[in-house]
């Protein structure tokens, strides 16, 4: 068995390969190709915490897997990340164990890749303009992925705590070709944003539709099971897109309190979901339809993008000789 650290499945994964290899595996999913079942969890209440299971099979990848990951949003500010997670791979043909990856990586990239595939499908072809909702992996990961598919020229990044936002900023000025910036407020990075990356575990909405500009594209990724990102007028005007309408509308731990919240309080129904990333990919639904119009990806997370990360991850082993072959037994 293949046994790959952080720092490997860092350098191994590739961010444009895996934004393309994102875009099969959503249209697998929505076309019933893929099998990502709703993720289940033990909470940890006195820490605010849980532990998550995640299993996976893309056939046209082809890969077989489960992630574990944990969510501890104390640990901010700390040196652990709030999500950590492993991914153990299998055989398709036998079921054996071939591979026992990083997770903690693979979660961060696939979740801005995906974002950024949203943004490739939705936002409008000339957004320049960035803002970045948060300071944590998500933050760093989104800023970096939406550059590879919109002309980003300027980015603005905004948190709860001003000198993580400039410690950020800085820190994405050496890496980027783009003018960054911290951003006083949410609403200031927001004031002319073509588009907005929400990574926040904020208890309040850090996207309010007043603070935003026509046109713009939002991703939501963040996660609080106690809050929400984004507020009621945003999710009522917006075009919305899922990954799975399974998945980001079902009961507490899976679904997102982003919209099972207002279709709860009879603001909308479960129909204003547009569509899936995947219907979009297939050209079964539409996307934007105006240069004005607010579009909004709501993420939860599925198992099919780890899947498609850890294909990636494996194979470049493989080609490279990289990581620690053990035995099981």
């Amino acid at each position: 068995m293949l046994v790959l650290g952080r720092s490997q499945v860092e350098g191994l994964l590739e961010m444009d390969a895996l934004i393309d290899a994102l875009a099969v595996a959503m249209a697998d999913l929505s076309a019933g190709r893929a099998s990502a079942p709703d993720r289940v969890a033990a909470l940890v209440p006195e820490r605010q915490g849980l532990l998550a299971a995640m299993p996976g099979y893309v056939p046209s990848a082809p890969v077989l897997m489960s992630k574990l990951v944990s969510l501890f949003p104390r640990n901010a500010g700390t040196a652990l990340p709030t999500h950590q997670a492993v991914i153990m791979v299998f055989d398709p043909d036998t079921g054996e164990p071939t591979a026992l990856l990083d997770g903690t990586a693979i979660t961060a990239a696939r979740t801005a890749a995906c974002s950024a595939l949203s943004a490739r499908l939705l936002a409008r072809e000339d957004a320049t303009v960035l803002a970045v909702l948060g300071t944590g992996a998500q933050a760093r990961s989104h800023a970096h992925a939406i550059s590879r598919v919109r002309p980003i020229r300027q980015i603005r990044v905004a948190g709860r705590d001003s000198a993580k936002a400039a410690a950020l900023a800085g820190e994405l000025s050496d890496a980027l070709e783009a003018d960054v910036r911290a951003a006083p407020t949410y609403a200031a990075a927001l004031d002319g944003a073509d588009i907005a990356a929400a990574t926040t575990h904020c208890l309040e909405p850090v996207v309010r539709r007043p603070w935003l500009t026509p046109g713009v594209h939002v991703t939501s990724v963040g996660y609080n099971p106690d809050g929400r990102e984004i507020d009621d007028a945003t999710i009522a005007q917006a075009l919305v897109c899922v990954e799975s309408r399974q998945a980001a509308l079902a009961p507490f731990p899976a679904g997102s309190n982003d919209l099972l919240l207002p279709i709860r309080d009879g603001l909308i129904t479960a129909d204003h979901v547009h569509a899936e990333l995947g219907e979009l990919l297939a050209g079964t639904k539409s996307g934007r339809t105006s240069p004005g119009q607010i579009t909004l990806y709501k993420s939860v997370g599925v198992a099919v993008q780890d899947a498609a990360a850890a294909a990636l991850v494996v194979a470049a082993a493989r080609e490279r000789m990289v990581g620690e072959e053990i035995t099981l037994g």
